[in-house]
């Protein structure tokens, strides 16, 4: 791939760099900057991982070295101004990094976007990658394979790994190719172990987590005949079982092991708006419904924000578009 040169010489030609991802980072998010980190680290680079959002408390074992700083505007002021090259990652708008979009947009060094997710903005210098990937972790993966930049070693394995197991669903979403496993075959060869990672990530919850999960599986309501569920998580509900934003990802999933249902709809409120997640099935592109109301994604999985609202007016705007698309 001709943007894998472009940015291995730019590797090369420079000595300090900037990683960050999104707002809220999943392992996709985190374990493709830990693994850019580290490959920029065995090139004796400077480099410094900075996110808007806290690590998450199941991800942080992929952080073993410390290294994610969570922004803050004073202590961060200069970051900017000291690297040559900022790189995001996971992320193809410059709002999903929150309060650094200033300094990402004022950036003026070299600017590049490493993703897989559809309709990138036009924010950087040079995009690699690609909504034909699975993860972001698959696009470190082969920029690793085919420039031959550095040698894979278990702590760069480990981390793409985490990142192409979560992002395709424990290896069921639709862009679970034959090239995947034979990436997850190769990654285990160099000694990942995939059952203390699945562990890690999915079955070292708090308590809290799992009771507002009970809370949100019994808000379920069911719309269209059928084919359409929707569940929603309060700001009192979360406060109530000492449960973080954090917490609340995946729980969306479970609308879609109802028999029928096609699309499956999370609403959840913050302090100022209400978040939405969309999944679905087969070709429903839930990525154009959430278009509707300024949000996007994957064709299956998308999000949006809706502000001045509340759950119950946007619940029922929403179902309504949703119907279109059955």
């Amino acid at each position: 791939m001709k943007e894998f040169e472009i940015l291995k010489e730019i590797i090369e030609q420079n000595n300090s760099f900037l990683l960050t991802t999104h707002v809220n980072p999943d392992a996709d998010a985190l374990g493709s900057e830990l693994a850019f980190c580290e490959i920029l680290s065995l090139l004796n680079k400077k480099v410094r991982v900075v996110n808007h959002s806290a690590t998450p408390y199941n991800l942080e074992f992929l952080d073993e070295k410390n290294v994610v700083e969570k922004y803050d505007s004073e202590i961060h002021k200069n970051i900017f101004s000291e690297a040559d090259v900022l790189i995001v990652l996971d992320l193809n708008q410059a709002n999903r990094v929150v309060k650094m979009e200033k300094g990402l947009t004022e950036f003026r060094g070299i600017k590049i976007c490493i993703d897989h997710h559809k309709d990138p903005e036009n924010f950087v210098n040079h995009f690699i990658g690609g909504d034909e990937y699975s993860a972001t972790g698959e696009i470190i993966y082969d920029f690793v394979e085919q420039t031959k930049l550095v040698k894979m070693n278990k702590r760069i394995a480990e981390m793409i790994y985490a990142a192409i197991m979560t992002d395709t669903g424990s290896f069921r979403f639709e862009r679970t190719s034959p090239k995947i496993h034979k990436i997850a075959a190769d990654l285990l060869s160099y000694g990942v172990n995939p059952t203390l990672i699945y562990d890690k990530i999915y079955d070292q919850f708090r308590i809290g987590r799992i009771k507002l999960l009970g809370e949100t599986l019994s808000s379920i309501e069911l719309h269209a005949d059928g084919r359409i569920a929707v569940m929603k998580v309060t700001r009192e509900a979360l406060e109530r079982n000492n449960a973080t934003e954090a917490d609340v990802d995946g729980y969306v999933n479970y609308c879609l092991s109802i028999k029928n249902v096609q699309i499956g709809i999370l609403f959840y409120e913050l302090k100022d708006a209400i978040k939405i997640s969309f999944r679905s099935k087969g070709n429903i592109p839930v990525n154009k419904l959430a278009h509707e109301f300024n949000g996007g994604g994957h064709s299956n999985a998308s999000g949006a924000k809706i502000f001045n609202t509340d759950i119950e007016t946007a619940k029922e705007k929403i179902v309504k578009s949703a119907i279109n698309y059955l």
